[in-house]
């Protein structure tokens, strides 16, 4: 059994864990002595000789489908379940929210709870009086807290039973789905908290099937299918694999990948810039057109069209739907056509960037056909470009208090960051 290192928090090594599916109760104790000799259940192999690591400090997500055994991992790891074989190694104190309401007693008050639960998760009663306070107004349920948890919503369960959860100051948080029930507001809160968490160095592992807040929220991901690792790597990488399968993408000619359900489709992505072509390469500060064409093969009622832009990393940047405009045609006819999406100033910083784009429904639950960076562009540097990060806001600095006298330093001027632009290549086509 292997020993997890200073930079990894939890080790899982070969593990795995089957239940047992009985077909039919039995009534009497003769069935029951039959059914053994019959073989009266199937054998579920929840968890099939699973080998991964997760790093100290990183926000971990596990993706998969429902019975792919992404919570019996959890609750193995958080000592809930014990594996049939295999190992795993933690280090640090660890708390669990798995599921609305866990570690709850119904008949006591939200008050009693908080010491009940804290005390479960390894506090201290000085600890929760301590934090009392802090716990009750991150809930949100102060006018509650005398009552009976039973009469609680799921929603108040949930935040109630998390916010004791993260004032364990665990150094392993483990959550399973349970911020789907909780409103924006909360879910918010949580994901600050996690944002804190990660600057303090603390690892959260987080089973969710909402994919693009796994993608720019966590570090690392893995994947599970029916009780089995499939993979694991960086979560941008891992959820772009995960999601091509659910959705069953296929890689296209053009570049990127495409699916839905194929009522109408994008047949081409332009990347108009100030010269008014289509180009792979503009500057920060560009007005920039992206054209959108399209086949419609039968009548659409309402489409929504879509479009964003991810780093070469898998970061999402942007997106965009003509709903947000509520730019939503009646009826789109049968035949091609093309649609406009404009950016006045491109506010990005110089890099390589790919583009994507949706034709929804209007509840934007059904996807028509969606093409996923089937465009790959390079930014290069130009007027008014600050020093870091994604974006370009145009920002600039005045009004020093009390006021001295600047010093002469050269003017970075068009001619400057035109020389800039000149050296700088990150060659989209490339990586397209």
């Amino acid at each position: 059994m292997t020993s997890p290192d200073n930079n990894t928090a939890i080790t899982v090594e070969n593990l795995s864990k089957t239940f047992r599916i009985y077909k039919e109760r039995d009534r009497s104790l003769k069935r029951h002595l039959l059914r053994q000799r019959q073989g009266a259940f199937e054998e579920f192999h929840a968890l099939n000789d699973v080998t991964l690591s997760i790093p100290r400090g990183s926000t971990f997500g596990l993706l998969g489908q429902n019975g792919s055994g992404k919570s019996t991992l959890l609750k193995c790891i958080a000592k809930i379940l014990a594996p049939d074989s295999g190992h795993i190694t933690s280090t640090g104190r660890m708390a669990a929210m798995l599921e609305v309401g866990s570690g709850f007693h119904p008949d006591l008050s939200g008050r009693e709870n908080i010491y009940l639960n804290g005390a479960i998760l390894g506090m201290s009663r000085k600890e929760i009086e301590k934090k009392f306070d802090e716990i009750v107004a991150f809930s949100g349920v102060e006018k509650f807290i005398d009552q009976p948890v039973k009469n609680y919503s799921s929603g108040m369960y949930v935040r109630l039973g998390f916010a004791v959860s993260i004032h364990v100051e665990p150094e392993i948080l483990l959550v399973d789905e349970i911020l789907a029930v909780g409103d924006l507001e909360f879910q918010e809160k949580c994901l600050n908290k996690f944002a804190q968490f990660r600057q303090e160095g603390r690892t959260v592992v987080v089973v969710s099937h909402a994919l693009e807040m796994m993608r720019t929220f966590c570090d690392e991901a893995a994947w599970l299918n029916h009780g089995k690792l499939v993979a694991s790597g960086s979560a941008a990488s891992i959820v772009d694999r995960y999601s091509n399968m659910a959705h069953g993408a296929v890689r296209v000619e053009e570049g990127g990948t495409r699916f839905g359900s194929g009522e109408a489709k994008i047949t081409k992505m332009e990347w108009i810039g100030p010269q008014g072509t289509d180009t792979r390469k503009v500057h920060t500060g560009d007005p920039i057109t992206i054209r959108l064409h399209y086949e419609c093969l039968q009548a659409i009622k309402r489409p929504v069209f879509g479009a964003s832009i991810d780093t070469r990393e898998g970061f999402w940047v942007w997106g965009h739907h003509s709903l947000d405009d509520s730019f939503v045609p009646e009826m789109l006819l049968p035949g091609t056509g093309s649609v406009d999406i404009t950016i006045p100033h491109l506010p990005l910083r110089p890099a390589t960037y790919y583009l994507s784009a949706s034709i929804q429904n209007f509840e934007v639950n059904q996807v028509i056909d969606a093409w996923q960076k089937g465009v790959a562009f390079d930014v290069l540097p130009w007027v008014g470009m600050e020093s870091g990060g994604v974006v370009a806001f145009g920002s600039h600095f005045k009004n020093l208090c009390p006021p001295a006298e600047m010093a002469k330093l050269p003017v970075r001027d068009e001619a400057y960051w035109q020389e800039l632009a000149a050296h700088t290549e990150f060659n989209a086509a490339d990586n397209a």
